[in-house]
């Protein structure tokens, strides 16, 4: 009998073993709810399931009745538009600069120092100022994804360029290559399969301050909705927001390990 180290799951086990936590979870919500929908029939902070398909219904499904929009989907259209565009500047600008830093010992001398006191600044702590120098529109919300998640990406990016073994520096550089020629055909390639891992490791964070520059100042995006109707104690629709926030966390992670996997498959055999 092998240890219960040495034990895999196959593709069914971990499919079951993955999805066992959320029935639990469904069941453990469903048993409260009846437990306080027993003692309150009126009771909003464990609403029955039938109030989250009426929620879903009218969010979803049926124009708003004030602007004749679907409030779901134009919330998500919002949210999303914004974390593409923060994640997106912030991989570009980590990309070079965490290549820059980890390749060039010059470029890492004069600007870790600075990266690395840019890390340990709260994000969240700047936000009136984004807000005050950038105003209220879509910059200040983009700026804030930036600023929380690139310094990040370039601490990672730039102890990954630092870990490719010197030897194939070596090797290039007496083939001939000058600096530009290792950076883009040695650092480069082996970089951009870490870039889509820190990708995926910072979305929780990008998500995390999204939210919240949406709850403070916005007139739409699912971080909007879910604090404009806290003040009537809505949990049918904050509830359903906050799964389908975690949703879309979990395509987009899931699309970009299956990107990374398809585009770089000799990084993954390697590792």
């Amino acid at each position: 009998m092998k240890k219960l180290i040495n034990r895999q799951a196959g593709p069914v086990g971990r499919w079951a073993l993955g999805l066992l936590p959320f029935v639990i979870l469904v069941v453990l919500y469903v048993v409260a709810s009846d437990a306080r929908l027993a003692a309150n029939p009126n009771d909003k902070l464990l609403p029955d399931l039938a109030s989250f398909v009426d929620a879903i219904q009218r969010m979803a499904f049926e124009p708003s009745k004030r602007t004749g929009e679907y409030l779901l989907w134009q919330d998500t259209l919002a949210s999303l538009t914004r974390l593409a565009l923060g994640v997106a500047i912030s991989a570009a600008i980590g990309l070079v600069v965490g290549i820059a830093t980890g390749a060039l010992p010059l470029v890492r001398a004069g600007i870790a120092p600075l990266v690395t006191g840019l890390s340990l600044v709260p994000p969240l702590a700047v936000l009136p100022i984004l807000f005050i120098v950038f105003g209220l529109g879509e910059l200040a919300k983009v700026v804030l994804i930036v600023i929380g998640i690139t310094p990040f990406l370039i601490r990672d990016l730039q102890q990954r360029a630092e870990e490719i073994p010197a030897e194939q520096v070596i090797k290039m550089q007496t083939l001939g290559a000058n600096t530009w020629q290792i950076i883009l055909r040695l650092v480069w390639p082996q970089v951009m399969p870490r870039l889509i891992g820190a990708v995926r490791l910072s979305l929780g964070s990008a998500w995390l301050f999204l939210i919240a520059a949406e709850a403070i100042a916005a007139t739409d995006g699912l971080g909007y909705r879910i604090f404009l109707v806290r003040r009537y104690l809505a949990m049918d629709v904050i509830l359903p927001y906050v799964v389908w926030i975690t949703f879309l966390a979990f395509a987009i992670d899931f699309a970009l390990a299956r990107y990374s996997r398809w585009r770089y498959p000799w990084f993954h055999q390697a590792r």
